[in-house]
């Protein structure tokens, strides 16, 4: 049992909220509300962990072995190379940094204060000392504040505590003062109960309050805590595991290969400096220094596009996810639905539900006189200030048409209230009368809950029912309302103790999103399977169901009543068919969570209150409603709808595969161009030929090879078919099978083509016009690998009209190195090249493109293969799309 909750509009008179101007100064004068720690990562700071990556520390020691062997230009060179990578590697890794921080903006904790009278809400590094807070169940506390108002607040303060149960608040008595200016000895400390106060970090588990803030960041609670709370280490994904596991493979191969190298070259040359130089350019070469920054790049920019989309990223582990997704249970109100109830029929005449009344929401007119009284009990049995669409269109209606009736009793006077249970889905109200003090009692919700509430017999109940399945089917929400009147001063202590006398039913329509069904198609064809969850009646879930387009196979409607029999063996049975779940109580949500990972299923689950954050945490991607959701079910989730539209979910998934498709395409790019230039910096060598590539060569390739797979794939737009292909398995391998053999036969064809041509220019050129030539060769090779792996089946050709700025900008920047390191004479020296003939050129252009034309056919075979169609309907785990 509560009384009425605290509204904006509820605020004492002698607390006014701060002004805009004044929470400014302050904000400007004590900084943000935020803890110590979790500074931004600073370009210094980049600057000082890239430079202690292997590969510049490789670069710094091949430019001080030059100098001390006295070549000052290519020493100096090596070294300006190091600036210039320092100078990309900061500028996408502060892209990426600007990215992360936009997301930790969007996603902190909003917090919803009065400022110039008005209520905002803010983020909540923005609340400042004085300011006066409004909170509700559900809410994180975003500052410690003294409470003004409490309305059966109860606080669970565990975070500070660790004790699990939550605690009473109470108002703070007048003496106390609860005065923000007051010192830090004159607030009351965490724990027990019946205290005036509220902490920040702690949350509202019931209840309703208005608070002054009393104090910010490092001086709350939580702030002189401290250094004790610290941060936890965030769980390395299993991308990020597989990908350390191949760089330590590849960085040991590395160190053995060139150690060889070395021993081999320095004992039969007896020069040892050439040969650690050559060492060095083949550490250079096969170091994949490039896997830890697009696992970096990919998923923080990611991110910034979801957002974009309206989905705000609170764990970016969770783009890794949403292309393997295979079953995606969605709320049916305000996400598939616009969450904009209307009034649109009333049933009437009691128990024999007599009269009927559909209501135009455009006509005017007046209300018949029977159908009064049931918009009468409908506004009384609602919120005076009310949140809920369904309680405001009750409001909207007795506006329009009981406006000037004795029907609206603002002089009433609300007494207690009997809040909806799941044992009771109904909530009743019993007012005083505000002239003589005689107590009424009114109540809605569930025609099952309320009829039950008035004891009705078998024919009455039959007689409603039949009515209630008539508004069901037509996709409406069904209330019924009953009113009674209270004996005596004593209430009993549930609502069975009242007399009720039902009054008639209310159909409500809440139009389903138009963008819908189209989204639910898509899901289908990309063999997602969509479960509508919903606290409704079944026959309206089916017609809803039905709106949006979903098919219930045949399985019927699981309503909550048959879960709560059903084992989780049973369970699991029924939920591989199941797509329209009703009737469900808020923590069988988790249930249905569990038994659908239990048959191997990738789930996101859509949820806004308390008691749906068990099941957002458990789900593989949890998604909150960012319009009408609680903060604690933002905490849980993973990801953050802005205007809760489930077709927003769908762009999501899309986006996810896209952005799961094109990390591919990168790090199957990395592997195989790393081939060649490892071949090249090793086999010249033990074949007794001159040295192709030094160091600096090396250190030009990578001034390519960075942006392209760094920011150039991930600007890819996404493939054809993206939506039309079965989820990924969540456990293969990134570079599993076909995947990872195709990146090494590309490599391979690569390094064939510039081993072919440079023992051809070898024998017909002088040793630098041939290391031209070849070098020529492999950066043509280079850019041919990435417009060829832009696509797992378009051509090359094809990819030349798909659009992608960044891309072209990093194949002219490569083109115009090119031709600046074989044409401009400085340079041209100090890579120890000489100018190449336009027919020279020519040939070594269209040797890099040879090699990859053997792919290139693999792709158009692929093409020519019969189309396998849209993905079946799937029970456990997906199949992946090809390598």
């Amino acid at each position: 049992m509560n009384q009425r909750p605290a509204s904006p509009q509820d605020a004492p008179p002698e607390a006014p909220g701060l002004t805009a101007a004044e929470a400014a100064r302050r904000l400007a004068q004590e900084g943000p509300n935020a803890l110590p720690g979790g500074e931004r990562h600073t370009l210094l700071a980049i600057a000082r962990e890239t430079l202690r990556e292997p590969m510049f520390l490789l670069l710094l020691a091949a430019g001080l072995l030059y100098l001390a062997l006295g070549n000052l230009q290519e020493g100096l060179t090596l070294l300006g190379f190091v600036v210039v990578t320092l100078a990309l590697t900061l500028y996408q890794e502060g892209r990426t940094e600007r990215a992360i921080e936009a997301l930790r903006e969007l996603t902190s904790p909003r917090a919803l204060v009065i400022r110039d009278g008005q209520p905002q809400r803010i983020a909540g590094r923005e609340v400042v000392r004085g300011d006066l807070l409004v909170l509700s169940e559900g809410d994180r506390v975003p500052a410690d504040a003294w409470l003004l108002t409490a309305d059966s607040v109860q606080v669970d303060e565990s975070l500070l505590t660790g004790e699990s149960v939550p605690v009473g608040k109470r108002q703070a008595r007048a003496e106390e003062g609860a005065d923000p200016d007051a010192p830090a000895s004159a607030r009351t400390a965490p724990g027990g109960d019946d205290q005036p106060m509220v902490y920040a970090g702690t949350l509202i588990v019931q209840g309703h309050a208005m608070a002054r803030v009393a104090a910010t960041g490092a001086r709350s609670a939580i702030g002189r805590i401290g250094e004790a709370l610290g941060t936890l280490a965030s769980e390395r994904t299993p991308l990020q595991r597989q990908t350390d596991r191949l760089v330590r493979r590849l960085a040991l191969l590395a160190l053995l290969f060139s150690l060889a190298l070395v021993l081999i070259l320095g004992a039969s040359k007896g020069d040892w400096l050439q040969a650690l130089l050559a060492g060095i350019a083949l550490a250079m070469a096969m170091l994949p220094e490039e896997y830890p920054v697009v696992l970096t790049v990919f998923p923080a920019l990611g991110a910034r596009r979801l957002s974009k989309e309206g989905v705000l990223t609170r764990r970016l582990t969770a783009i890794e996810t949403l292309g393997a997704t295979t079953v995606l249970c969605a709320d049916k109100t305000g996400t598939l639905t616009e969450n904009r109830m209307t009034v649109t029929h009333l049933v009437a005449g009691g128990p024999a539900v007599s009269e009927r009344l559909v209501l135009d929401p455009l006509a005017d007119g007046e209300l018949p006189e029977a159908f009064h009284g049931l918009v009468e009990v409908a506004i009384l049995a609602s919120e005076i200030d009310p949140f809920d669409p369904m309680e405001k269109a009750f409001h909207r209606l007795g506006q329009r048409f009981l406006a000037h009736t004795e029907h609206l009793h603002r002089d009433w006077r609300l007494v207690q209230t009997y809040a909806l249970t799941p044992a009771l889905r109904a909530m009743s109200h019993v007012w005083a009368d505000g002239s003589d003090g005689a107590r009424t009692v009114v109540a809605k919700g569930a025609p099952e809950a309320v009829v039950d509430l008035c004891h009705l017999g078998p024919a009455d109940r039959q007689r409603i029912a039949a009515a209630v399945d008539a508004l069901a089917a037509q996709g409406l929400r069904v209330l019924a309302a009953a009113r009674g009147v209270v004996a005596g001063h004593e209430l009993p202590t549930h609502e069975h103790g009242f007399d009720f006398e039902f009054v008639g039913l209310l159909g409500l329509a809440d139009p389903v999103r138009a963008e819908v069904p189209a989204a639910v198609a898509e899901c289908r064809a990309a063999g997602i399977r969509v479960v509508m969850i919903t606290g409704d009646y079944p026959v309206t879930a089916r017609a809803i169901a039905r709106q949006a387009g979903l098919a219930d196979g045949g399985a019927g409607v699981l309503s909550g009543d048959e879960i709560a029999t059903l084992s989780d063996q049973a369970l699991r049975e029924r939920m591989a068919e199941v797509s329209v779940c009703a009737r469900i109580a808020p923590e069988q949500k988790l249930r249905i969570v569990q038994a659908l990972k239990a048959r191997g299923e990738v789930v996101a689950m859509t949820g806004d209150g308390v008691n749906d954050a068990p099941a957002l945490r458990a789900a593989h991607v949890g998604v909150a409603m960012g319009g009408r959701g609680t903060d604690v079910a933002r905490e849980s989730a993973s990801l953050v709808l802005v205007d809760d539209n489930f077709a927003a979910i769908v762009r999501a998934v899309r986006l996810g595969r896209r952005i799961f498709d094109n990390l591919r395409k990168a790090m199957s790019y990395i592997l195989a161009v790393h081939v060649p230039i490892a071949g090249m910096a090793l086999l010249p060598g033990l074949l007794g030929w001159p040295a192709l590539l030094y160091p600096m060569h090396i250190a030009l390739l990578e001034l390519v090879i960075d942006p392209a797979c760094s920011l150039a794939f991930e600007n890819e737009p996404a493939e054809r078919r993206v939506m039309q292909r079965p989820p990924r398995r969540p456990e293969a391998p990134l570079f599993g099978g076909a995947t990872l053999w195709l990146a090494l036969l590309q490599g391979l064809g690569v390094l064939a083509a510039v081993l072919l041509a440079f023992a051809w220019a070898r024998g017909s050129m002088a040793e630098e016009q041939a290391r031209a030539f070849a070098f020529a060769t492999l950066v043509t090779g280079n850019l041919a690998l990435i417009l060829s792996n832009r696509s797992a089946s378009g051509s090359l050709w094809a990819s030349l009209r798909t659009p992608n700025r960044t891309l072209w900008w990093v194949i002219g920047a490569g083109l115009a190195l090119q031709a600046l390191a074989l044409y401009l004479p400085w340079a041209a020296g100090v890579l120890r090249f000489a100018p190449l003939a336009p027919l020279e050129l020519a040939a070594a252009v269209a040797g890099g493109l040879a090699s990859v034309v053997w792919f290139e056919v693999i792709k158009w075979v692929r093409r020519r293969a019969p189309d396998p169609g849209p993905p079946a309907p799937r029970a456990g785990q997906g199949v992946g799309p090809p390598g």
